[in-house]
């Protein structure tokens, strides 16, 4: 009875939304081995002791689903109105959340930056890996080995 309940109110739900709301469009994609392939052009393409390298893999009204490769650990960083959901493509390394930004400041309206987190969690960071780091919470990555390669998007939690 629930079930049957719960199936009526969302198909009413969906009846309601105006036909101008949706899309007959498909879904963005990209194959495992269009990842695979992006992420070695990427590699190739990064000059000696350069430690970071963005590139998006898909788009899609406005939200992007980056590639990151890490070489090199960036600054610690909080992005105020952005959650950041993100897997571990490849590598290993660890990630410090939470706790205090020390010496911030804001680098771009979306971007905080410091030079260290005081009071975070280590959590090791291996291949698959996935998490999810609220909107405001300081963050830090560290890489074990050659590279850390993270498949990342950012969520706007605020307007």
């Amino acid at each position: 009875m629930i079930a049957a309940r719960s199936a009526a109110l969302l198909c009413a739900a969906v009846a309601a939304v105006p036909l101008a709301a949706q899309s007959s469009a498909p879904a963005r994609h990209a194959t495992g081995q269009a990842l695979h392939a992006q992420v070695a052009a990427m590699d190739r393409a990064m000059k000696p002791g350069q430690g970071f390298a963005y590139q998006p893999l898909v788009e899609a009204d406005g939200q992007i689903a980056a590639l990151e490769i890490w070489k090199a650990p960036g600054r610690p960083a909080v992005h105020p109105d952005d959650a950041e959901y993100v897997m571990v493509v490849d590598g290993a390394g660890e990630m410090i959340s939470g706790g205090s930004l020390v010496d911030a400041k804001t680098t771009r309206a979306d971007l905080i930056e410091g030079s260290r987190i005081a009071g975070g969690t280590t959590q090791p960071l291996k291949t698959g890996d996935v998490f999810l780091v609220p909107a405001g919470v300081p963050h830090w990555f560290g890489i074990r080995g050659p590279r850390l390669v993270l498949l990342g998007t950012k969520i706007r939690t605020h307007r």
